[in-house]
């Protein structure tokens, strides 16, 4: 799989112009608003393999619209006010279990991940319209703001965040988010609805530059949304209105959290060109991109190890 995006220094150089929704910030105000009045009810089990030092329990919790979240919780056993940290996963697939959760919670961090829903994970989804999208969820309720599947899905991201939080032996204020592509994609959006996470770090991040990315990507989500114009072509402008309010590219700038973010440039699923602008426009000094020359979309070794590092420095006292 060659490079089939701009070059590094044009990528560099490149900064679309922000097309921002003139009621970006009522939209999300009234919809936190709306989970704030949703009770979370959270409810903890016992469950998984038996890992020295930590509990391990299956967490479910209320979200918008009262679809009910599942994941899992690990809880180290030494320790009182215990940094945190929310783990995202990629789309289409499920929460992150013990195993995958085990070497942040053994060095001392309350872990906490969560099922997209409607996925392939627990987590049951809430119609939000009565009309159809292509396969896939990138187009579900996309007529709308107020029906798009990713408004539920950034506000459960936030409601995770506010669940880690409310746990009597966590610091709310040295709580992480993390995860890879759509998990990227929800660290940031975390991090742009809540003040919660003290630190990000997105992988290779889906849900940036949404136009950018389906003019470009030849695999993954993106060409669910050409697909779907292509069948509806009268719903281009009212797709492209929609989608602006979930572009982490126009939610970047109320990214005040210190930052590293991931890219391949040799990604065709969330190409480096919508990662590199959306990068730009974090609002914090404090902020890394690390892009990779010969890298697709996927994670290797080196990353992984950087990743459980700097978030062990980061979320020290």
């Amino acid at each position: 799989m060659p490079r089939n995006d701009l070059s590094y220094d044009e990528l560099l150089a490149y900064a679309p112009a922000l097309k921002a929704p003139s009621d970006l910030d009522a939209f999300w105000a009234a919809t936190l608003a709306e989970l704030e009045e949703t009770p979370a009810d959270v409810s903890l089990a016992p469950s998984g393999p038996s890992l020295r030092g930590v509990s391990c329990s299956t967490i479910s919790f209320t979200s918008l619209g009262g679809a009910r979240m599942s994941g899992w919780y690990l809880r180290p056993h030494e320790g009182e006010q215990l940094p945190g940290a929310v783990v995202y996963h990629g789309y289409g697939g499920r929460g992150a279990r013990p195993l995958e959760l085990y070497p942040l919670a053994a060095q001392g961090v309350a872990v906490l991940s969560i099922d997209c829903r409607g996925q392939c994970g627990e987590a049951g989804d809430v119609p939000t319209d009565g009309f159809g999208h292509a396969r896939g969820w990138l187009t579900q309720g996309i007529r709308s703001p107020a029906s798009y599947y990713y408004r539920s899905v950034y506000a459960d991201a936030v409601r995770a965040l506010d669940v880690l939080c409310a746990m009597d032996e966590v610091d709310e204020s040295r709580v992480a988010v993390t995860g890879p592509s759509q998990g990227g994609a929800l660290s940031l959006a975390a991090a742009a609805l809540s003040d919660k996470p003290c630190f990000v770090w997105a992988d290779i991040p889906f849900m940036c530059h949404l136009e950018r990315g389906v003019d470009v990507a030849s695999d993954g989500p993106y060409p669910e949304i050409a697909e779907f114009l292509r069948r509806m072509p009268d719903l281009v402008d009212t797709v492209w209105g929609t989608l602006s309010y979930f572009d982490n590219l126009v939610l970047a700038p109320w990214v005040t959290a210190p930052t590293v973010i991931t890219a391949g440039l040799w990604d065709d699923v969330c190409p480096p060109s919508t990662i590199f602008p959306t990068f730009a426009r974090l609002n914090t000094d404090d902020k890394q991109l690390r892009s990779y020359p010969f890298l697709g979309h996927d994670l290797t070794y080196e990353i992984d190890e950087a990743r459980l590092i700097t978030l062990l420095e980061r979320l020290r006292p």
